[in-house]
């Protein structure tokens, strides 16, 4: 059996042993899929079949891939305009790093896949978003899609068929809000990245006010395999309900952080015992991040569940982009959380008031308990802030209620760390020497 039938997005470049470019590529079966898609295949057959297959959004929501691109108006626009497909490569989750290494090692897949998703909801133009600081994954990425282009896998006419396709990069200006679609597709047109009314959502009218369908790197990667496989081959390599692989990382005080393409619904326990190697000497695990920064924390009577969409859900947490960000017993729950509402407050676009005052101002209230500044009633006064400002609604888009999740976890999990530096008025583990 090939690497290919059980690692679709990372067993050729285990094959390979480094980047897999048009050669190696093809050597593996690249392209096949697009050729029968746009050669044997109606746009609407591909949409069933990413449908059947169950693949789900890997950037994080975690949304039907197959019914997003379903939603676009089928066929020609009635006035002729163009159809656009985008793929979000920004990755600005902290503690995300699993499209970087796609880009690098596989940018032929992400190129195939956005060549089936264009034909599947007929868009003749498609942009990379990427993130403005991925110098080398933009150059791997422009090389591929030089080789495609002159391979006649990009431009007009393609596979014998009138398809045409246009794929560009467009570098990021770096917001973390960009991965608000509409925020996305704002920064892509030269705009504010700040999010749109909705609807009309983006597959009824995105760029430039056209129908426009966007996905991030990972899920435009498993579109090929579906495509050439099937997706009754696609959803048995699941271990639970949700389909496919997922590429899993963790970063932390472990022995081997990195990245890892494993069968959806791989538990936590073994991601970090067998393929990061456990924790190094002397620390212990207390509590992780499962998918980035911006989802709840979980702890050890969650260690044995599947990391997949409603598991984690069902826990109180989303496994987001599925890249853990774990905390051991060196680190003050406090203070990781004052640096997380850190970053969530300098990367408000600053329409909501909620958003731009409450989190700068939740930030210096976490900065005076970790300095010995708290006071009695203070973690009551989190509790009603983290209330209003993370319900969904109160404001304009999610960044506040993904920016909350971390501390109203801590805040459940780690109660008592933050109890005791209002009591004793100091951090404990800075007086530990450990932070």
């Amino acid at each position: 059996m090939s690497l290919l039938d059980t690692k679709p997005l990372t067993g050729r470049v285990e094959e390979v042993g480094g980047p897999v470019f048009l050669a190696d590529y093809e050597a593996g079966g690249g392209y096949v899929a697009a050729r029968k898609a746009i050669g044997q295949m109606t746009p609407s057959e591909v949409i069933d079949e990413v449908k059947d297959s169950n693949l789900r959004g890997r950037g994080g929501a975690g949304f039907p891939t197959g019914t997003k691109w379903g939603f676009v108006p089928p066929g020609p626009s009635p006035d002729g305009g163009v159809k656009y497909l985008v793929c979000n490569g920004d990755e600005m989750e902290p503690g995300t790093f699993k499209d970087r290494w796609l880009i690098s090692n596989n940018p032929h897949s992400l190129i195939e896949g956005m060549l089936i998703g264009a034909y599947a909801i007929g868009a003749t133009k498609a942009y990379v978003f990427l993130r403005g600081e991925y110098f080398e994954p933009k150059a791997k990425l422009a090389k591929a899609i030089d080789e495609a282009q002159a391979a006649g896998y990009l431009g007009n006419g393609l596979f014998g068929t009138d398809f045409d396709l246009d794929l560009r990069i467009h570098s990021s200006g770096g917001r973390y809000i960009c991965g608000e679609e509409t925020a996305l597709l704002n920064a892509l047109e030269g705009k504010r990245a700040q999010p749109r009314n909705k609807p009309p959502f983006p597959p009824a009218s995105g760029a430039w006010g056209r129908p426009t369908i966007v996905n991030n790197v990972e899920t435009y990667c498993n579109v090929p395999s579906i495509i050439e496989k099937g997706a009754d081959w696609y959803r048995d390599l699941g271990l639970t309900e949700d389909a496919g692989t997922k590429i899993y990382g963790v970063s932390g005080r472990v022995n081997k952080p990195g990245l890892w393409e494993l069968p959806i619904g791989t538990t936590i326990r073994e991601i970090i015992e067998e393929h990061a190697d456990g924790m190094q000497d002397g620390y212990h695990l207390r509590g992780l991040l499962p998918g980035g920064a911006s989802t709840d924390f979980l702890v050890e009577e969650h260690f044995d569940l599947a990391m997949d969409y409603g598991t984690i859900q069902a826990a109180g947490s989303r496994m987001g982009t599925g890249t853990m960000i774990l905390m051991d017993d060196s680190i003050c729950p406090v203070d990781m959380s004052r640096n997380l509402q850190h970053f969530f407050a300098q990367e408000s676009c600053g329409f909501c008031t909620p958003c731009r005052e409450g989190l700068p101002w939740i930030e210096s209230l976490l900065l005076d308990i970790e300095e010995g500044r708290g006071q009695p009633g203070d973690l009551e006064i989190l509790d009603q802030n983290a209330q209003y400002i993370g319900a969904p609604g109160n404001t304009f888009c999610l960044h506040a209620t993904g920016a909350i999740e971390p501390l109203q976890s801590a805040l459940k999990y780690f109660r008592d760390d933050f109890e005791r530096h209002i009591v004793e008025g100091k951090c404990p583990y800075r007086t530990n020497g450990n932070a």
